[in-house]
């Protein structure tokens, strides 16, 4: 593994002491996992960790004067996503070991696949008159980790709309639609839209209730989940480049068929269940409605 060697001096490891990142939940907080199968895009997340640094050691180890001002910063990148920002930002001052915590309240509409956190301990302002050998640059990187949450489970994730279908060319009394457009090689996040019909009042609180859902939900969420498997195989059988030796982008269309695909039919090929489609669109409907396993858990 190869080494940055940095054009300036960094404290040693033990001057900077992170606690691990916990996951914020109603029911108290938890540490971070390494995946929340459960999770979907209308679920923020609330992420905190505590830090200490001893910046008089930090100074002294890279030649920055008493007066320089350190900075803490978090920020969070998602694949599924391919969006990024920043998480919290704290400017640390005085003497001593200094603590903070740190935040981040992530909009679920903006994450997806693989969740990257990367916190940094950098020089907070630009320093002219510093030792040769000191960081002189604002951003100047005095210590880093990165930690990683996995945000897709087994069942297919992409982002949601509530909108009202009469504004639409959509069926006034259709309850939802999923929106499939671009090539396999398309990102997810891109390619992918659920629309909820806000005047289906059933399925719209269905979804409002997906973190605590009543058995009417479930049964609900069951069946989107099972007509959206269905429309996403379908478009995945219908193009000539989904075949089982197939390769494809990660977070990609194509990479998630093909992950939904393995989930539902993990002892078929992709030419068996495609003969099957052509030859019994009946009996490949049923046949997927069993692998979803459908209402199992409504009651």
């Amino acid at each position: 593994m190869s080494l940055r060697a940095l054009p300036y001096r960094v404290p040693a490891l033990d001057t900077v002491r992170a606690g691990i990142w916990h996951l914020v939940t109603e029911d108290g907080e938890l540490p971070l996992p390494e995946a929340l199968p459960d999770w979907d895009y209308q679920m923020d997340l609330h992420l905190r960790r505590k830090v200490q640094v001893n910046v008089d050691q930090v100074r002294a180890q890279t030649g920055l004067p008493a007066d320089a001002v350190l900075a803490l910063s978090a920020v969070w990148n998602a694949t599924g996503s391919n969006l990024s920002g920043p998480a919290h930002h704290a400017l640390l001052s005085g003497t001593g070991m200094v603590d903070v915590e740190l935040q981040a309240h992530l909009c679920g509409a903006d994450l997806g696949g693989l969740l990257v956190l990367d916190t940094a301990l950098v020089l907070a302002e630009r320093r002219p008159d510093g030792r040769p050998s000191a960081p002189r640059r604002a951003g100047s990187v005095l210590w880093s980790d990165r930690d990683q949450l996995r945000l897709q489970g087994d069942a297919p994730q992409f982002p949601m709309a509530v909108i009202d279908f009469a504004h639409t060319s959509f069926p006034d009394r259709a309850a939802w639609h999923l929106q499939i457009s671009g090539s396999l090689e398309s990102a997810t996040m891109g390619s992918l839209l659920l629309l909820i019909n806000e005047k289906n009042t059933l399925t719209a609180t269905a979804f409002e209730n997906a973190a605590r859902p009543r058995p009417v939900d479930r049964a609900v969420l069951s069946a989107v989940y099972a007509d959206a498997a269905r429309t996403m195989l379908e478009h995945a059988l219908g193009q000539p480049d989904f075949m089982d030796e197939a390769e494809f982008p990660d977070d990609s269309l194509g990479m998630t068929c093909m992950a939904l695909f393995d989930q539902l039919f993990p002892q078929r090929t992709i030419t068996d269940v495609r003969l099957l489609r052509e030859q019994s669109a009946s009996l490949f409907a049923s046949e997927l409605q069993a692998a979803v396993k459908i209402f199992e858990e409504s009651g």
